[in-house]
């Protein structure tokens, strides 16, 4: 993500919370990732959008150590998560890894919610059990963020016993417990109906407005334009346009990208 004279976020003083550098992953013969850099500046909001297998997700399973990467450089603040030495990946110790998970938290399109548990426990389940965090600390902060999200006489629902819509704030919510520095989305309203969108994107708005450093795969173009400090367009593995939003989707210079907006034109 390059830096911005007009956007103070891009300020080059303002410290990055993600460096992703030559990223390159492949699944057998085919190359999913190809040489792939960005930059995530600390409050800045980053959307990647793009076709189906261009390698979107791959990229974020890769920075958030769900996938391996086969060469490049991944670091968070100022601690490198994996580097590549005479040509292979060599990832940091255990206990490094640990704090770095501590960095991000991940909202999945499907939820993965515990479904045995309730909203409340879902959310505390972390910051208890993994965090060590007093359970009743836990429990104040979760119900902040259960109201936060609009789901506050949830607290002991079920999953099953939510809409989708809820059920993702809740996602979200469960993403927010451990103060992470940013948080991934990966397609977070593809699993939703039309009408349950706009609750999902309205809270990704409010977070966007605290100036929560996000990092957003996604198919909602007017979002993305609305929303994102800086836009990617992958392809075939290949960041193939990047640059300003407005610019990036109302106005691309390249085929590829062009091509690809065309299919949401009404």
């Amino acid at each position: 993500m390059s830096t911005s004279p007009d956007m103070d976020v891009f300020n080059p003083a303002v410290k990055n919370v993600l460096e992703m550098s030559n990223i390159s992953k492949s699944f057998e013969d085919t190359d999913v990732l190809c040489d792939i850099s960005l930059n995530v500046p600390k409050g800045s909001v980053l959307a990647i959008i793009g076709p189906s297998g261009s390698g979107k997700s791959t990229l974020l399973r890769c920075a958030t150590m769900l996938d391996r990467v086969d060469s490049g450089k991944i670091k968070y603040m100022d601690d490198v998560l994996v580097s590549t030495v005479d040509g292979k990946p060599v990832y940091c110790n255990k206990d490094q890894e640990k704090k770095i998970k501590k960095y991000f938290g991940l909202v999945f399109q499907n939820f993965n919610l515990f479904p045995h548990l309730s909203a409340l426990k879902n959310i505390t389940e972390a910051p208890i059990h993994v965090a060590k965090q007093d359970p009743e600390s836990a429990r104040v902060t979760a119900l902040g963020l259960l109201d936060k999200m609009g789901l506050a006489d949830k607290a002991n629902a079920y999953p099953y016993q939510l809409s989708g819509g809820q059920q993702q704030r809740l996602a979200i919510a469960r993403a927010l417990a451990l103060s992470p520095e940013m948080l991934f989305f990966d397609e977070p309203t593809s699993a939703l109906d039309p009408e349950l969108t706009g609750e999902i994107l309205r809270v990704i708005r409010s977070l966007a407005a605290e100036h929560m450093t996000m990092v957003i795969v996604t198919h909602e173009m007017n979002f993305a334009r609305d929303v994102a400090d800086y836009v990617i367009f992958m392809d075939g593995g290949l960041v193939v346009e990047e640059g300003n939003p407005n610019e990036i989707i109302n106005n691309p210079q390249n085929p590829r990208t062009q091509a690809f907006l065309r299919r949401f034109e009404s």
